[in-house]
């Protein structure tokens, strides 16, 4: 009976010890992600430079933790003449790699840094040229290209489920709304397969 109870409390131990952690990251697994956050001047207030983005993007991972992202993503930017807001929006496509340079040994905390290449279309005041005093605005509406610097740090809360927070310098080109835009955000990734 001693040897039996023993047997079973060694098992016990070695169940205990040797947990199995559910496989996260591996090559092939996709994951839809949602983002949101603000850009540029990084203010609450809704007021003069105001500004905030949302996207949805796939991401699938390949070795090592890496990952790919396909996306798309719309940025606004306000901006007050005479008492009146009027913004600026963006459109983009993104395609890009994220090199995961830190993790730790269960696989629940990441950092990568990636690379995007965007384009897509910024329009000012949705296209209407003439404000209301009688202004012409000469900005228009164009077609922008550039690429995008971010900083992800992401943990697993579950299995399926991952929180994110990100700061990102975008660089865009062809557009009158400035070619820099920072932004800061928070989104989840939904883990699909």
């Amino acid at each position: 009976m001693k040897r039996v109870l023993f047997i079973i409390m060694l098992f016990g131990m070695c169940l205990h010890f040797n947990q199995a952690h559910a496989q996260r990251c591996l090559p092939g697994m996709r994951g839809i992600q949602f983002t949101g956050g603000l850009s540029d001047n990084m203010r609450w207030k809704s007021g003069d430079g105001f500004g905030y983005h949302a996207g949805i993007a796939v991401s699938t991972y390949t070795k090592n933790a890496h990952h790919w992202v396909v996306g798309a993503e719309y940025l606004e930017k306000r901006y007050d003449y005479r008492g009146s807001l009027y913004p600026a929006s963006q459109f983009t496509g993104e395609g890009g790699y994220y090199l995961n340079f830190l993790s730790d040994r269960k696989k629940t905390f990441f950092a990568a840094l990636g690379l995007s290449a965007l384009a897509g279309y910024e329009t000012v005041n949705w296209g209407e040229s003439r404000l209301p005093d009688g202004s012409l605005l000469t900005d228009g509406d164009h077609f922008i290209y550039g690429g995008a610097l971010t900083l992800e740090l992401s943990a697993y809360l579950t299995d399926k489920v991952v929180l994110q927070v990100n700061g990102r310098q975008r660089m865009l080109f062809g557009g009158d709304c400035g070619r820099f835009h920072s932004q800061i955000g928070v989104g989840v990734r939904f883990m699909i397969r």
